[in-house]
């Protein structure tokens, strides 16, 4: 299902890289990564579409990351290129352009953006009881539903106050009657899913647990005045929302997350599975066993330094469950461009979890020296190769990097028998020969790590010469 709703917008994606790719004439630049008029039409021709259909195709590759987007120009994502071999990736498109959705539909222009906003932060609820409902839902309960958490949203920014609120005095000295407090340039109005006539609380313990009224209880100062305007203020609320809501529906129903017709609303299979893996990742964040999820990714990948593998995977699942994977990638990278050597290798670690979604930002980071080695064996492993024969793929001032990287981790936090049993680890042969390649590498540690091996090693010959070439190291010699 997810590769038929997509086919549309691979098609398109397969077309430009063929077509505008580097190197290849016909490429029109609009300094927006999106189609200019001149490509939009060369690719109908070619492709036998209207216009208008190979601009939806782009947007919603664009959308589901088979384009990815880079200042004003866009190239083919790692998930165009996983296409017809990686099921993963036909999901993660997908799920790309779910979470998407309020973006794939033109919203209503006569609504306050206020209001769209609150309307998309709200949909979660409605998606999950549509999921939890497991068939049709009439789209009149999810309204009464909507209406409900956007009353919350409100009352949660304490934007809306509840109860009627009385007039000033008019100049002849009598107040006039009680009415709902209003907004600036506003019709007077109710928190939607209350009644006008709801009973004012009576202090904020009260406020902050009043929910939905059903009409019936009507506050003594208010008057047949209140009771009156009670049917009107209820109306107003539905007819905010019930557009919102309606465009809503549809944006959903146009990725494919359901079905929308005659007053119901139905999820799809691919629509449940993804508010179920939604709701698990909920789920996972919320079971952080460490306490970490809150964490900034340098103070998590620190609070799971001292965790064994496993537990420490649960970790960082947790902690990616939280937060937008690209957000979360280009923290892990700026933690592992630190001083601390340790952090840079359990960075990679967490990207190991993030898995092909993390591709993209590790292959651009290759050409750093300090996160080179580790990036190389990143990708060596993502393309499928066995993580013991993944040091194959590093050169051998590479490795040798790596080595000393590995060995001021060590030497920053573990213990000195760990120093030692590292430098059994070496890919040279002796000792002479390891101090040699060491010192060339250029690695900022260099003198530390080597002072330390030295302090460590329990043979004192082979301590004075490690000592000797930190030395050197250090003097330039």
């Amino acid at each position: 299902m997810a590769r038929s709703g997509l086919a549309g917008a691979v098609r398109v994606a397969r077309w430009a890289d063929s077509a505008l790719g580097p190197g290849r004439a016909g490429a029109t630049a609009d300094g927006k990564a999106t189609l200019s008029d001149a490509t939009a039409e060369r690719a109908a021709r070619e492709l036998g579409l209207t216009v208008a259909q190979v601009r939806a195709d782009w947007d919603t590759a664009r959308l589901a990351g088979l384009v990815e987007v880079h200042g004003d120009s866009a190239r083919p994502g790692w998930r165009l290129r996983a296409w017809d071999r990686d099921d993963s990736a036909v999901l993660r498109g997908w799920v790309a352009l779910f979470d998407a959705w309020s973006l794939a539909h033109p919203e209503p222009a006569d609504h306050e953006p206020s209001a769209v906003a609150e309307v998309v932060s709200a949909m979660p609820q409605v998606l999950s009881f549509l999921q939890l409902s497991a068939g049709p839902v009439p789209v009149d309960q999810l309204l009464d539903l909507l209406r409900q958490r956007v009353t919350e949203l409100r009352t949660e920014r304490c934007e809306v106050p509840y109860g009627p609120q009385p007039v000033p005095a008019t100049p002849g000295g009598s107040a006039g009657p009680t009415v709902p407090a209003q907004r600036p340039g506003t019709a007077p109005a109710v928190p939607a899913g209350a009644t006008a006539g709801a009973t004012p609380p009576a202090d904020a313990s009260a406020s902050a647990s009043a929910g939905p009224l059903d009409g019936t209880a009507l506050a003594p100062a208010a008057g047949a005045a209140a009771a009156a305007s009670a049917e009107p203020a209820e109306a107003v609320g539905e007819a905010e929302l019930a557009p919102l809501l309606d465009w809503a529906l549809r944006a959903l129903a146009s990725v494919g997350a359901l079905t929308y017709g005659d007053g119901q609303a139905t999820l799809t299979p691919l629509g449940s599975w993804a508010v179920w893996v939604k709701l698990e990742q909920i789920c996972v964040a919320a079971q952080s066993p460490a306490g970490n999820i809150e964490q900034s990714a340098e103070d998590m990948l620190r609070g799971c330094a001292q965790l064994r593998p496993n537990a420490a995977r649960a970790e960082y699942r947790a902690w990616l469950a939280a937060r937008p994977v690209g957000s979360a990638v280009t923290e892990l990278l700026e933690a592992a461009r630190g001083d601390d050597a340790l952090l840079r290798g359990l960075a990679f670690e967490a990207l190991r979890v993030v898995g092909a979604p993390a591709e993209p930002d590790v292959r651009a980071v290759v050409d750093e020296p300090a996160l080179r080695p580790y990036a190389l064996l990143w990708l060596a492993e993502h393309d499928g190769v066995d993580p013991e024969d993944a040091h194959e793929v590093l050169t051998r001032e590479e490795a040798t990097w790596l080595w000393v990287d590995t060995a001021a981790a060590v030497a920053d936090h573990g213990e000195a028998p760990m120093l030692v049993r590292h430098l059994e680890s070496a890919l040279q042969p002796t000792v002479p020969a390891l101090l040699d390649e060491v010192r060339a590498v250029g690695h900022p540690r260099t003198v530390q790590v080597l002072v330390a091996l030295a302090a460590a090693h329990p043979d004192p010959a082979l301590a004075k010469a490690v000592r000797r070439a930190a030395f050197q190291v250090h003097t330039g010699g």
